[in-house]
């Protein structure tokens, strides 16, 4: 893995921290893509510092943002190999206004679900196929199964549908497509810890699980629930 290039967004905390450790333990150089410029900087140098990590501000909902980070990414590294777009936060369970999210959660939630994972896809496509490389999706028990009341779950529906989408694009290229569907995961999602919850680690392994296999192998979903999550 020492010339492949690993991309993540949402790469700040959470899932996408925990696989940026085991990309970079598995030897990839990586491309780390957030809003928070001070925990990417700290990421970027726990995963082996400027000649192994780049940290790159982005806001995925912009177009220009994710544009600029394929082409900070291609200039310290050439290649980009794997993405995982990654980048999401979730809402409450409810279409009301006594007990649902703000206007404006909402719309940050769907752009940052779904335009923003499209706009990662748009811009990281081209210098994926120019690899063979690999694209992953971060899904969800919920984009599977509709939650009451969660627009959050639709915006993963959205994100299921997408998955599909890209990789019939892409058949016939070589390029892999792979969406990943956590359950529950103790991560900084949830504003309390849940019981019995999957951690950001166990997403992680399914991710890198989905990249390890061979060529010809492409897992096209992996489904990953607590075994205490009925649905």
């Amino acid at each position: 893995m020492a010339d492949k290039v690993f991309l993540i967004t949402g790469a700040s905390s959470g899932i996408g921290a925990a696989t940026a450790h085991a990309a970079a333990d598995a030897g990839f150089r990586l491309v780390l893509a957030a809003r928070s410029q001070d925990k990417l900087e700290a990421l970027a140098e726990a995963c082996g510092g400027a000649d192994a990590a780049l940290a790159v501000v982005t806001d995925v909902t912009s177009a220009q943002d994710n544009e600029a980070m394929v082409a900070a990414a291609l200039e310290r590294f050439g290649r980009i190999d794997v993405v995982f777009a990654n980048a999401g936060f979730g809402g409450r369970r409810s279409f009301t206004r006594a007990d649902g999210d703000t206007d404006e959660h909402w719309r940050d939630m769907v752009l940052t679900n779904v335009l923003g994972c499209a706009y990662t896809i748009r811009a990281t496509i081209d210098a994926v196929k120019e690899t063979t490389g690999h694209m992953l999706l971060t899904g969800s028990v919920a984009g599977r199964v509709a939650i009451p009341g969660s627009l959050y779950s639709s915006t993963k529906w959205a994100v299921t549908g997408m998955g599909q989408s890209l990789r019939g694009e892409l058949a016939g290229s070589g390029v892999r497509v792979t969406l990943i569907e956590p359950g529950m995961v103790d991560t900084p999602f949830f504003d309390n810890r849940p019981e019995h919850a999957l951690v950001a680690q166990d997403i992680a392994n399914a991710v890198m699980y989905a990249v390890s296999q061979p060529p010809h192998v492409d897992v096209n979903e992996i489904l990953v629930r607590p075994t205490q999550q009925p649905v």
